[in-house]
């Protein structure tokens, strides 16, 4: 089987300050950073959604292995990114789409192999779960990309498609937090400088 990562970066993070794509911590770049995880985790091929500070963004990826897809419709949410995202892996052989945000720090490889451990196939919907609670990666077997596309909006992605579904659950909660970076961290002044 052929699993494509799908890293979706477009929005402009106005509670961050500015794109997420384009926030440096610590332990440097998030956008490279996910990248390598969705490679190192055991992803195929990588494909990167951006959106707001798309050139800056690409810049970033110059060295990594990674495609690249521009929503042009970004500023409609998370949905547009995602049907972005699948829409250009459509034309590809990947049989499943492992789907993960930019803004999740603690994201580690280890995350994305045990999920992927436990099967991707075109039938598979899965996901990690953190403490018990639904959250990211998400595996999105082909078989439902057209369904996923046809009711992503807003800043809902694959919820509403997921929600009316048998998804499997994989416990991660004791490899990260899975928890989302909305704002700056309190010592950070500036997230977007390199």
């Amino acid at each position: 089987m052929s699993v494509h990562g799908l890293l979706l970066a477009a929005g402009a993070g106005t509670r961050m300050g500015g794109p997420k794509a384009l926030v440096h911590d610590t332990d440097g770049s998030w956008l490279r950073r996910a990248a390598a995880v969705l490679r190192d985790g055991g992803c195929d091929d990588v494909t990167v959604v951006l959106g707001a500070g798309a050139g800056r963004a690409r810049d970033l990826l110059a060295d990594e292995q990674a495609g690249v897809v521009v929503a042009e419709d970004w500023a409609e949410g998370m949905g547009a990114s995602l049907r972005a995202g699948l829409a250009a892996l459509a034309g590809g052989d990947a049989d499943a789409a492992v789907v993960t945000l930019v803004d999740l720090p603690d994201l580690t490889a280890e995350v994305l192999a045990r999920l992927l451990a436990t099967g991707a196939d075109r039938a598979t919907l899965a996901r990690a779960a953190y403490d018990g609670v639904p959250g990211h990666p998400v595996v999105l077997g082909r078989d439902h990309w057209g369904g996923v596309r046809d009711t992503a909006t807003g800043d809902r992605g694959a919820r509403d498609y997921l929600a009316g579904r048998e998804v499997r659950l994989v416990e991660c909660g004791d490899l990260a937090t899975g928890a989302d970076r909305d704002t700056p961290a309190p010592h950070t002044p500036d997230p977007t400088a390199p």
